[in-house]
Parts: structure tokens; sequence; C-alpha cells
């Protein structure tokens, strides 16, 4: 009875010694990463491609929506993330709620997030990277500064004639390389950054918000015209397509295997990330709407170019937003990376992908193998695909692991309602089924080219799994077990 009423929290620390990671990161550097994570592409960059296509000023209840969604999804988090606090975030929830081939599912599906994510992030960021070398004189030629290919008018793939993207590339490499050196000198290097791109934003929407026009915001909602362009319909588009923004309480619950306190200290990192970007993004997604037309921000740094746009009182703002951009859209790429080879370590430990990438380096200590792997391909999605696509595939592969998180709740409360919960999801099974319904929603909303890929890549997954993975995976060194009767 004893060694059943401590093994729940004895076993999961004890894996944590075994998988020889260390445990470095305190609540702050947790919020951080959130807030690293979040407070990124989905400002700086998406809102003025969102607007521009779909929503117009109406982005701003997209954002509400998107908020909504991630919530009731992030309550879940907190639940799996305080009970399970190793390696893996989703994937691991899956595995111990519904067996080994789901959790292949959503760890394959997580791989396309944060790969896509990265890729993503990392084309974002060039366009202000360039635009900030142009202040000082500097011009990037677009053929090194922009992918080689792009959609075409008729949502085919043309070729732009770029060469490659290679600020982005560049980018990558370096978080890589920061990554494998340690986890605790890039969760302080993240948190100085935050610092830095959390003012900027503030003083971007406490300056913005007195200079928007009215006009800039006539009709809110505009009409719609065809497809899911504007109106409602664009309204619910928009809220898919910026969900990749919210990823970042995601990658929190990938660093639970290196939380001093991991019971106590991850919900409050995933919710308090969550609550205070959703605030900003709200205010910010106002801000450049109001300060600029919406169909004027289809460009790749529509902060600043909004800014530009309003008019000689806040120009003063423009460089340092640029460089705002620059710290901000690279602790994304960071956080990204960083859980992207968290998730491909935790599955090479189970022995679904070859143990290799579980290998620890001796002196730092971390999964340099899976980081490695994991910059080259973000690298390889970063250099070659345009913000666009890669977009879109990050908010379906979210939107997917937000579904079988949700779903895990609910299995887990009925299978096992004794195992010790540090956290408890609150009104469940509302909040869970809440969460199935808006994020599956929001998934329904995206578009059919989205889908196929999402289709393509777990096809590609279910070849590995059948022939490598289901042969060689061990069981989980990470066990639940349940409360002692009362």
């Amino acid at each position: 009875m004893a060694e059943t009423a401590t093994s729940d929290n004895a076993k999961l620390v004890a894996a944590g010694e075994q998988l020889e990671l260390r445990r470095a990161l305190g609540p702050f550097h947790l919020i951080a990463l959130g807030i690293g994570a979040i407070i990124g592409a989905g400002i700086f960059v998406i809102t003025g491609h969102a607007a521009q296509e779909y929503a117009g000023p109406g982005i701003v209840i997209s954002f509400v929506i998107a908020g909504v969604g991630c919530v009731f999804a992030g309550l879940c988090y907190a639940e799996f993330a305080a009970m399970i606090p190793v390696a893996g975030s989703a994937y691991t929830y899956t595995y111990a709620t519904m067996g080994r081939f789901m959790a292949w599912v959503i760890g394959w599906d997580l791989m396309l997030e944060y790969l896509a994510a990265g890729g993503a992030v990392s084309a974002g960021w060039s366009g202000y990277f360039v635009a900030l070398m142009k202040d000082f004189g500097i011009t990037v030629p677009a053929a090194l500064s922009s992918a080689p290919v792009d959609i075409g008018p008729d949502g085919g793939l043309i070729f732009t004639g770029a060469v490659m993207n290679v600020p982005a590339i560049a980018l990558i490499a370096f978080i890589t390389t920061l990554l494998i050196v340690g986890v605790r000198s890039s969760a302080t290097f993240n948190g100085i950054m935050v610092i830095i791109k959390l003012s900027i934003v503030i003083l971007v929407i406490l300056f913005g918000l007195p200079l928007i026009k009215a006009a800039n915001l006539t009709p809110f909602i505009p009409p719609h015209t065809d497809g899911w362009h504007f109106g409602w319909w664009g309204i619910l588009r928009a809220s898919g397509v910026i969900f990749f923004a919210y990823i970042g309480f995601d990658a929190v619950s990938v660093a639970a295997h290196e939380a001093k306190n991991p019971q106590r200290d991850m919900p409050i990192a995933i919710l308090g990330s969550l609550l205070i970007c959703t605030i900003l993004y709200i205010l910010m997604s106002l801000t450049v709407t109001g300060l600029a037309h919406y169909s004027t921000l289809g460009v790749p740094h529509p902060v600043s170019f909004a800014i530009a746009n309003a008019g000689p009182q806040i120009a003063w703002l423009e460089p340092y937003v640029n460089v705002a951009a620059v710290v901000g859209l690279g602790t994304v790429v960071l956080v990204l990376l960083y859980g992207q080879s968290r998730i491909f370590y935790a599955m090479a430990t189970d022995r679904l992908l070859p143990q290799m990438f579980a290998h620890v380096h001796p002196m730092f200590r971390t999964p340099w193998r899976s980081s490695l792997l994991t910059g080259v391909f973000a690298a390889l999605l970063g250099g070659v695909l345009p913000l666009s696509i890669l977009g879109e595939l990050v908010s379906i592969g979210t939107l997917a692991a937000f579904v079988l998180v949700s779903i895990g709740i609910l299995v887990l409360r009925y299978t096992r309602p004794n195992v010790r919960r540090p956290f408890r999801t609150p009104f469940v099974p509302l909040v869970p089924i809440l969460s199935v319904l808006v994020c599956g929603a929001m998934m329904y909303f995206l578009p059919n080219d989205t889908w196929y890929r999402l289709i393509a890549w777990f096809a590609i997954g279910l070849v590995i799994y059948f022939f490598y993975g289901a042969r060689h995976t061990a069981t989980p060194i990470w066990t639940l077990t349940d409360e002692p009767p009362k």
C-alpha cells in the first residue's frame, strides 16, 4: 500500500533521472517559453495576411475565437502536464490514455506542427530582418531573402525566381547551435529577448491605439464576397489560419521534463502565458488594422508598415518595431525547435523512432542529435517554402493535437478516475467537449489543400510506424498509478 501511495510522483521523477535531462527551468523560464512562442508570428506577420485575405478588422474577433479554443485546450493540457511531467507533450499524454498507435499518430502530427512552425516563423523573421537591414542602409537581394516557390492565383505552386531564403536558414542554424549547447542558457537568452519584444509590443499598443482611424475599422466586418473572403465566414477561416500563433503553451508542456517543480509550475506557465498573450493579440490586431487599412497589410512586415502609415507622430517607433520583430520571431523559432527536438527525443526513447536520437550529450546534457536533425529539416522548409503554406500546416497540426489531448482527458477520467492529479481540469466533461468542438470547427474552416497535405504527411508516417516503430517500441519508462483508497 505504501509503495502504491508514493509511486505516482516518485516514478515520474525517477523517469526524469533516467533520461538524464537537467531540471533547470523555474516558473519564470516556463512562462517566458510560452510567451516567447506565442508572441511572435501571430502579431508580427500573420495578423496582416489574415486581415487582408479573410477577416479585415474582424481579425480581432478571430483572435478571440482562437483564444477561447485555447483556454479550453489549455485547461486540458494543464492537467496532463502536472500529472505526466516528462518530455513529449501531447504525444506522451496520448500514449498514457489511448495507447501506442494513437501516440504515434499525434507524435507524427506534432513533428509536422513544429517543423512547419519553425520554418514559417523563420520566413517571417527574414522579412523583418531585411527591413531592419534597410534601416541601416544595407539591401539584402530578394533572390536571397525569399522562398523560391509560392502559391499562384489558382492555388498551385509557382516558381518565384528566388534562390533561397538565406536569412531564414542562418537563423535556424544559430538557434540549433544554441539549443545543443544547453537548455538553461537557451531559456535565459529567451527570457531576455521576451522582455525586449514585450516592451516594444506594449509601446506600439500604448502609442498606436490613440491614433487609430475609424475609417480603417469601417466596416468592422467587411461584407462577404466569395468563398471564405470576409464576412463571418472569413472571420472563422482567419481564426483557423492564425491559430498556430497560440502553440506556445504546447511548447511549455514539452519542457515539463526540464522543469524544477513541474506539478506546480506547469499549469501556472501554460495558463499564465496564454492569458497574457491573448490580451496582447486582441489589442495589437485592433491597433494594426486601425492604423492602416486591412487591404494594405499583406506585406512581410505589417506592424512596421502600419506604424509608417500612421504618420510622423509614431514614426520613431518603426525601427524599434523591426528590432522587436527580429528579436521576437527569433525567440519563437528557439522555442519551436526546442519543442520539436524534445518530442523527437521522447519518441526515440520509447523506440518508436531510432534510439540513436535519444542520445544525450555527455557535456551539455541535451538531446543533440534530435536538435541537429530538427534544425536541418526546419532550415530546408524555411529556406524553400512560403509562409502561407507553412502557417496553415502548423494550424491544422496544432488543432489536431488539441483535439486529441481534450479527448484524452475524457478517456482518462473514465478509465483511471483515481490517478493523482495535481491540477484538475474544471467542469469535466464540459470543458474538454467545448475544446473538441471549437478546435474541430477551426480545423474544418481551414483550406482543403491543407487537409490534403496533412493526409499525405500521415500516410508517410503510417509507413514508418508499421515498418519500424511497431517492431521496435519499448514499454515507456513513465507509468501512471492510482492513489490508494481512502
